[in-house]
């Protein structure tokens, strides 16, 4: 025969077993109800037995001779409504089965199939629950009728010790019930009488055990296989897992119940009871094999996903407490804040902000972003916000911050980068100084509902070594709204920075026409506003948002004084401090401002080589402020009886609502509020 004959031969043999494939069975596995649109197509083991039945030649003279058997119809169909396939010279009548193979080697495939798809579906979870859940979708109803997870309650996590006592809780469980699609002819009934199932959630199960030392239950978890539930130690086990009224725990004793143990890396972390029906084959060695795959890597999955969850808490909280906790109130100016992480999965990243009082009733607006997404990103961003902060406690002008943090970032690795926009709002001069070392510019929504982009140099980003940084003072008219935020809110991979920022400039002119002219937008409702500028799903970085109500505080409500370092400075100002609380109408307050001034003045006349700066500003509350060139902070002593100093930081704290001392670039601010 030439090879061309051959070809065609093979070809004819194909043609004919498709067209007997395609017309003569209806055996290939579907998905199940339960595992429908999940992904993976569980296949159902118990359709080997059924392939099997249907290899098998029939034995009856009509088959010997060609004909129908009398029990088969025309159309050689069974009586219990499913095809029987037909027999073919050399073919299988299944697909997918090769010619001549034994049924116990297409049962062993079938298995394999399922174990794969099963292993497939619990390893696909991220988190606990995804991956028991996985674990009981695979398993009902194509391994079995019912199943029980109960899990150590707490889990313990990599190397930790388990707590005592040995606790375990029912998870999850999942099972047959009536009104499933292709119920019975999966083979699936009621395991328990309807009147038993609202007495416990699934299968009339305890929801809590404790696992008693050298007890039946700890020493089948302690063998680790899983076994069948009709030995004596198996019965006494799912007694005390199940409790005595359970109908699982009192049913016949034999081989439809398997009680697999999970054991994680290190330790039995939780128990999986396995449950058929009388209307299925009882469960045999090989089921034995598969339930321990299928702990195995459940209880495998739990521990990813226990340590994952661990990591996860850490980066949070970590993440968290770098961020401020809660945000100042400063005298003139409304502070509200928000942070979005890029991901669920990546809660750790590199922005942050900041709201820092100063001198002056002024407040310092810091809002940065360091490069990743990592807890190392997190951790630079820390360090680097925490000399933000030592660094305005300074009072140093918004450019030599940058210049300091550009220093930091530098110690702190070579490809240590960072953008950050530093402003200080005056709320009695009304004005905004502000520095920017690479970051998206800030956005000021006016009263009258315009917005506009605010014109800051962007400058370098911190990090990059051997560059200056440029400051500008701009008008911040009362009742403005200023908002700083990181590129995350206005960039993503389909769209750039400056169709960001246009977008949001809209957003805000149209949140502020709901409102009206005149009457801004409330600060929180504003924040979760101009959050989905980039809309949903299109975000892919972290977002930090500091907006800034910018109420300011009117010329009249403040006074300031210069005072020469000589004894009669402490006089001059009792008797200013008098004058201005007249014009305020507080004049109730005199005697303890004038005691409290005299004894803070005293203290700076004694050592200032400069003039001594006294400013009183008068808002829900009364502010005083006395600045020297001082260096050395004041702190409260108890003088003895003999004594001539050491009371006045005594009084103040006697009498003052609050009190504080913070060093300057040029000495210190002694300041107390009433």
């Amino acid at each position: 025969m030439t090879e061309r004959d051959r070809r065609r031969a093979a070809a004819e043999r194909t043609e004919s077993g498709n067209t007997l494939a395609a017309s003569g069975t209806d055996e290939a596995v579907a998905p199940t109800a339960a595992t429908a649109g999940s992904g993976d197509a569980i296949p159902d083991p118990r359709d080997s037995l059924h392939r099997a039945k249907a290899a098998q030649p029939a034995t009856s003279p009509a088959d010997a001779t060609g004909g129908v058997p009398a029990h088969q119809g025309a159309d050689d169909t069974p009586s219990g409504g499913r095809p029987r396939p037909q027999p073919g010279a050399g073919h299988d009548a299944e697909p997918g089965r090769a010619a001549g193979r034994p049924p116990e080697e297409d049962a062993a495939s079938a298995r394999l199939r399922f174990l794969g798809a099963a292993t497939r579906r619990i390893a696909r979870g991220i988190d606990l629950d995804e991956i028991v859940l996985g674990l009981c979708r695979s398993v009902v109803p194509s391994f079995a009728d019912a199943i029980l997870v109960y899990l150590r309650d707490p889990l313990p996590v990599g190397d930790e010790q388990p707590t005592e006592p040995f606790r375990l809780r029912l998870r999850r469980t999942d099972r047959i019930t009536d009104g499933v699609e292709d119920v019975d002819s999966m083979g699936g009934s009621r395991l328990l009488p309807a009147a038993a199932e609202p007495e416990a959630p699934g299968l009339g199960a305890a929801e809590q055990v404790d696992v008693v030392r050298a007890g039946a239950l700890l020493e089948v978890l302690r063998g680790v296989r899983p076994v069948f539930g009709e030995t004596l130690a198996a019965r006494a086990a799912l007694i005390e897992l199940l409790g005595r009224e359970s109908p699982l725990a009192n049913a016949p004793a034999d081989k439809r119940t398997i009680v697999a143990p999970l054991r994680g890396r290190r330790r039995v972390i939780g128990v999986a009871v396995l449950v058929r029906g009388p209307a299925r084959p009882a469960y045999g060695q090989d089921d034995l094999l598969i339930a321990a795959q299928l702990a195995t890597h459940t209880a495998l999955g739990v521990d990813k996903a226990v340590i994952y969850d661990r990591e996860a808490y850490i980066a949070d909280q970590l993440q968290r407490t770098m961020l401020p906790e809660y945000l100042p109130e400063p005298t003139g100016v409304r502070l509200a804040s928000r942070y979005r992480p890029a991901a669920e999965t990546a809660r750790v990243g590199g922005d942050w902000y900041d709201a820092i009082p100063l001198p002056g009733s002024r407040v310092a607006l810091v809002v940065g972003d360091v490069m990743g997404h990592s807890v190392t990103s997190a951790a630079i961003m820390g360090q680097l916000r925490t000399a933000a902060q030592t660094l305005a406690q300074l009072d140093l002008p918004p450019q030599e911050v940058l210049h300091h943090l550009d220093e930091q970032a530098q110690r702190l690795g070579d490809d240590r980068m960072a953008t950050c926009l530093y402003a200080v709002y005056d709320p009695i001069a009304h004005t905004l100084t502000a520095s920017n070392a690479g970051h998206p510019p800030p956005v000021l929504l006016r009263r009258d509902g315009a917005s506009e982009v605010l014109d800051v140099p962007p400058g370098a980003p911190i990090g990059v070594g051997g560059v200056g940084f440029e400051a500008v003072e701009l008008q911040a008219p009362q009742g403005s709204t200023l908002l700083l935020y990181t590129d995350g809110l206005v960039e993503s991979r389909l769209m750039d920075v400056s169709t960001g920022i246009d977008q949001l400039c809209a957003r805000l002119t149209r949140t502020a026409a709901l409102t009206g002219p005149g009457n801004p937008p409330p600060l929180e409702p504003l924040c979760d506003e101009v959050l989905d500028v980039l809309g949903p799903g299109d975000r892919d970085d972290d977002i930090a948002l500091l907006a800034a109500r910018l109420d300011g505080i009117a010329p009249s409500a403040a006074a300031q004084w210069s005072l020469d370092p000589r004894a009669q400075a402490p006089r001059e100002a009792r008797s200013l401090a008098r004058g201005a609380l007249a014009g305020w109408g507080l004049e109730e307050l005199t005697d303890i401002v004038e005691l409290l001034v005299s004894e803070v003045v005293t203290n700076a006349v004694r050592y200032a080589q400069r003039p001594v700066t006294l400013r009183l500003v008068h808002t829900d509350r009364l502010r005083c402020e006395v600045v020297d060139d001082v260096p050395q902070l004041p702190r409260m002593r108890r003088a003895g009886p003999a004594d001539e100093g050491g009371r006045g930081m005594f009084l103040v704290n006697k009498l003052a609502r609050h009190w504080g001392a913070e060093r300057l670039s040029v000495g210190k601010v002694v300041w107390f509020e009433i």
